[in-house]
């Protein structure tokens, strides 16, 4: 009840439903509405009027879906009406925009006359660059969509049928690849005869399933040859040439049961009676066919699918229409044909074989997926799927001669793609791009720790990095064994290597003023410290940098750091930097991390430092000195210091765009600077320089935590050579970010 109770508040509490339009130009002042509308709004109807693709390049057209109902087959609910159906049409528009940034409107017709919905919707084909026809029966559904796609020049797409068929399909392949057996030798039992089951029974044949292998039924029984009850033209396709009339005999013996029917269609005595190694997706919702439960209570050897997200391998029409229409849409295709969806099916299949990444485990209760009966398709949250699929979709519209606006660069799509999830992926995918160019040796501590291999195993496919893993190599190497990868890296154990004698007597002359004698140097390289040990690499020149601290404390990874590759000559101290990265634009926080209550001469280093690393990532910067006083309004100690740090840097930088004392808002807010005509500063800062270690820690953790932004660091600057640290709980993707940014570090450095 609480669930149904939430449900309500979650759909009524503040704006109405779960959509709004939002304007995607400005319309603040009488120029701008004199472009948006009359009299500027002309030109591009009369550039449209004289060439009508022209309306792809001024207007929404190009990124804008229509999903259109009748309600006549609302989820497991029936026929509810155009009405009722709304709450999931709205549903469907915020996946769309969610997952493949695909803006929605959604058209429920009050009617249930198939020619009438078809008219409405050839009628919209101005509006719309494609038509996701959802939650219509069957088989009015199968008149109207084949009617459509006849007659219109846009992608049409009944999401209800090709959807399950196309996610399910992807998820067959890979049950039969770990049974071991080969998709035309199966015989196959569909329960169902509706929308979904038409669909998936159709792609199931069209992947190599022999048309006399293919058994369907309905609420009657088997659908065979001859039979007059209950058939049309739909159903007629698959009349089987068969001595079965029920579900029960033609489950006997079946390789694999697809289930899109009702609640306890399948017994446990079905199960019992399959093939060895039986495949059963039982796809009704909300209740499955048969729960895995009761199927594995029957038999070991059954590999189970379901609609449902409380039971592994989850068919969810979610991973395929996002991506399908994204790859559509960007290659301007005229349909979407049979060809497109195999490269759909084929594409998921092959992502679920691939290591599932940090990220995704996170967003499902950090579970781990590996491949395997548990693990059959991607999961929903997986960002790699719309890297996987819509490409694959753009390649089979080009390849079958449906796009008429092919893409000529696919690697710069993916990465369009890439950075269409978030700023923070293009930033990233710059950096990982300058890595690429000369890739660096990296040296990390903790080589035996299971996030660091499986970063290690990304930056060496990527070609991002050489990593060098410190640590036992038998620990290590079987740590790789149980996670199925093999990786060519050097692996060093100090208490082993030929280099800790060295490392030891210059780690001695090097601290012997220190306290430290001979005997505990090498002491302290072999068996106490790794940090001690590659920062002794770096130093040496063996590494290009390091890479430490995902088991440890951030000061017990710098300490030792400062001990052994020391801070640059001249400062007076090291500095952390923290990328900020919101949807519009990233911003620099420094210093966040290290200096406490940093002196003018410090706040100055920081500044200075921040603008050097911003300009190896090709961004001019902008640098604010914060306080609560504007331009000398407060006269206190603390304002003093941050004018004075300012003084200091135009002495030493008088290149860099630099102001303050300024308060945030003044920093970051156009219209505030313009009140101080005699700013440097003419618009908002990107680097932010804080006066204290409280206010640049607590407001980068606030913006992480509360403003959206996605926080990339800490990058630690003013060390002689790369080091840099990583935080406890840093992800895989976390990991190799920092990596590809040491990288482009030891690139500069």
């Amino acid at each position: 009840m609480a669930k149904f109770k939430d449900s309500l508040e979650y759909h009524s509490s503040g704006r109405k439903g779960k959509i709004e339009v939002v304007s995607t130009k400005p319309c603040q002042t009488s120029e701008d509405l004199s472009l948006a509308y009359s009299p500027g709004v002309a030109e591009p109807c009369l550039a449209i009027q004289k060439n009508p693709e022209d309306a792809y390049k001024y207007t929404a057209k190009g990124n804008l879906i229509a999903v259109v109902s009748n309600g006549t087959a609302v989820l497991g609910l029936g026929n509810l009406g155009a009405l009722a159906g709304k709450p999931v049409m709205e549903g469907k528009g915020i996946l769309f925009k969610r997952f493949a940034d695909i803006d929605v409107f959604d058209i429920e017709l009050d009617t249930e006359n198939p020619d009438e919905i078809i008219k409405a919707c050839q009628l919209l084909e101005p509006t719309f660059g494609g038509i996701n026809l959802e939650d219509i029966k069957a088989p009015e559904c199968f008149y109207i969509e084949e009617t459509l796609k006849k007659t219109m020049k846009i992608p049409v797409f009944h999401d209800d049928q090709h959807g399950t068929a196309i996610i399910c399909s992807a998820a067959l392949l890979n049950a039969l690849y770990l049974v071991d057996k080969k998709i035309e030798d199966i015989r196959i039992v569909v329960n169902g005869a509706g929308a979904a089951a038409n669909s998936c029974a159709k792609l199931a044949i069209a992947l190599g399933v022999k048309p006399n292998n293919m058994i369907m039924c309905d609420t009657k029984g088997v659908i065979y040859k001859g039979r007059v009850e209950g058939m049309n033209p739909y159903k007629e396709l698959f009349a089987a040439e068969t001595h079965f009339r029920t579900l029960d005999e033609a489950a006997a013996g079946a390789d694999v049961l697809f289930g899109l029917s009702v609640k306890g269609a399948f017994s446990k005595e079905m199960v019992a009676s399959m093939a060895p190694n039986p495949v059963i997706f039982a796809m009704a919702n909300p209740d499955p066919e048969i729960t895995p439960e009761d199927a594995h209570s029957v038999r070991s050897d059954v590999m189970m699918a379901t609609g449902r997200s409380d039971y592994p391998n989850q068919v969810n029409n979610i991973l395929g229409f996002p991506f399908i229409f994204r790859g559509a849409l960007d290659c301007r295709a005229s349909c979407i044909n049979e060809e497109m969806k195999l490269a759909a099916v084929k594409a998921l299949a092959e992502l679920a074989r691939e290591e599932c990444p940090d990220s995704v485990c996170k967003a499902y209760g950090n579970q781990k997926f590996v491949f395997g009966p548990n693990y059959i398709i991607p999961k929903p949250f997986d960002p790699r799927v719309l890297l996987h699929v819509a490409p694959a979709i753009a390649q089979a519209a080009m390849e079958s001669g449906v796009a008429r606006q092919p893409i000529e660069d696919m690697a710069k799509y993916i990465e369009q793609l890439e950075f269409s999830q978030g700023k923070s992926k293009e930033i990233m995918r710059m950096i990982i791009n300058k890595a690429k160019s000369d890739p660096k040796t990296i040296v990390f501590p903790e080589g035996d720790n299971e996030k660091i291999l499986r970063a290690a195993k990304e930056l060496v496919e990527e070609g991002i990095a050489k990593p060098i893993l410190i640590g036992d190599k038998i620990k290590i190497e079987q740590k790789m064994l149980e996670l199925h990868f093999n990786l060519d890296v050097p692996i060093i154990n100090p208490a082993e290597s030929d280099l800790t004698g060295r490392y030891a007597e210059e780690l001695y002359h090097l601290r012997q003023r220190k306290g430290l004698t001979l005997t505990e140097s090498e002491r302290l390289l072999r068996r106490k410290s790794r940090t001690h040990f590659g920062s002794m690499m770096v130093r040496s020149g063996d590494a290009d940098a390091l890479l430490g601290g995902i088991d440890t404390h951030y000061p017990e990874t710098i300490r030792p750091a400062l001990e052994v590759v020391g801070k640059q000559k001249g400062l007076s101290s090291v500095h952390g930097l923290y990328m900020m990265v919101f949807k519009k634009g990233v911003y620099f926080l420094a210093d966040t991390t290290v200096t406490i209550d940093p002196t003018a001469e410090e706040l100055a280093e920081t500044a200075i430092l921040a603008a050097e690393k911003v300009r190896m990532l090709d961004i001019e910067p902008r640098i604010a000195m914060l306080s609560f006083s504007n331009f000398g309004s407060v006269n206190h100690p603390q304002a003093k210091k941050v004018q004075r740090a300012v003084e200091i840097i135009k002495e030493r930088a008088p290149d860099l765009v630099v102001e303050g004392e300024m308060q945030a808002d003044t920093a970051v807010v156009p219209e505030l600077l313009e009140g101080f005509t005699f700013s440097k500063l003419k618009t908002s800062a990107n680097i932010l320089i804080f006066p204290d270690l409280n206010s640049g820690n607590i407001c980068y953790k606030l913006l992480h935590h509360l403003g959206g932004a996605e926080a990339i660091g800490p990058i630690l600057m003013g060390m002689n050579k790369p080091v840099h640290v990583l935080q406890r709980g840093d992800s895989v993707d976390d990991i190799v970010n920092m990596a590809a940014i040491a990288v482009v570090d030891a690139q500069t450095a």
